[in-house]
């Protein structure tokens, strides 16, 4: 590709490029990288509308050269009843860090469930018991497919749950899961009880209200909370999060728009009860689980690290591969593009 051209991805590209396994291997990569102290602190911005809302999070990575990657996504969960759109729609660009040369732009939605998912697998890896064969699944969408193939690959599950507040979401869900991943996948009407059985349970909703306190999780059980990530959104009562071990995928933005954030502001956790940052478990500067006893929940904001990485990844594999559209914006002046 010659220097001043833009590659550009669209998501069945990234589809055929990205799999779940290669995302969860450069979002450890990232992970570890932070923990180590070989990254700066990302940042996000947002920006709320009536209906959703809008942030935007950006990275800077050092791989095999720096690469900076800024995502802007909208979020609208009402976008498949109302408009037949996705609720996450966006994209992904990604620059040379040491020139600042645009590099690529890509569809963000397949990387963002994909690195969402990848991170959770991630945590797993470290905070789920080996033993883990059950799960459960609350919120039965898209995300929630990923999550549960992601958890497949870190441990041996043999039943799933399928909790939503669609029954006709959750029944899919798990008819497709069943086949796919030759499991027992059953959909249930009663999360507490479904929980209670499971030793990992996924939130991946739009809630605004808690859906689980510390009278509905046993012992023993990793929880990983993925659908707060902004300010007005909780899974996750506060005295759940009082009783458990709290690992963040970054303090500082998990304290303003995770479910730590609600915890924090009802006084029964402070920064300090926090446990780690995911990267510093996976740089192995703290041990994850320490007991079969514990309970340890993720919370999971989402890390522009992991956008970095994955588009990072795909970026390098489509220059081997010769795919995408290659776009030079000094030669659209003219009237020109060039195309593989």
């Amino acid at each position: 590709m010659k220097s001043d051209e833009i590659l550009l991805l669209t998501s069945t590209e990234i589809k055929s490029l990205l799999t779940l396994d290669d995302c969860i291997g450069a979002v450890e990569h990232a992970f570890c990288a932070q923990g180590e102290g070989r990254t700066i602190p990302p940042a996000v911005l947002s920006m709320h509308t009536e209906s959703g809302g809008f942030h935007v999070k950006a990275g800077l990575l050092e791989l095999d050269r720096l690469y900076f990657a800024a995502k802007v996504n909208g979020n609208f969960p009402q976008n498949s009843s109302r408009f037949g759109l996705p609720t996450i729609q966006g994209v992904i660009v990604l620059c040379d860090g040491g020139n600042g040369a645009p590099l690529a732009v890509m569809d963000s939605r397949e990387i963002t469930s994909l690195r969402t998912a990848a991170a959770t697998a991630v945590a797993a890896k470290f905070l789920a018991r080996q033993d883990s064969r059950t799960i459960t699944i609350c919120g039965c969408g898209n995300q929630g497919r990923i999550q549960l193939k992601a958890l497949s690959r870190v441990r041996a599950l043999k039943a799933a749950f399928a909790y939503d507040r669609d029954c006709e979401q959750a029944l899919r869900f798990s008819q497709d899961l069943t086949s796919d991943l030759r499991i027992s996948v059953t959909p249930v009407s009663d999360l507490t009880a479904a929980v209670r059985q499971s030793d990992i349970c996924v939130t991946c909703t739009t809630s605004r209200q808690p859906l689980l306190g510390s009278e509905d999780v046993s012992p023993r059980t990793f929880i990983a909370a993925v659908g707060a990530d902004n300010p007005q959104k909780q899974e996750l009562h506060p005295s759940l999060m009082a009783a458990s071990k709290i690992v963040c995928d970054i303090l500082e933005q998990c304290a303003v728009m995770g479910d730590l954030h609600h915890a924090l502001d009802a006084g029964v956790v402070t920064r300090a009860d926090v446990y780690a940052e995911l990267g510093e478990i996976a740089a192995r500067k703290k041990p994850g689980r320490e007991s079969q006893e514990e309970i340890t929940i993720f919370d999971s904001t989402g890390m522009a690290l992991q956008d970095v990485a994955a588009a990072a990844f795909l970026y390098e594999k489509a220059q081997r591969d010769g795919s995408g559209v290659r776009l030079n914006f000094a030669a659209q002046e003219k009237g020109e593009c060039n195309h593989a």
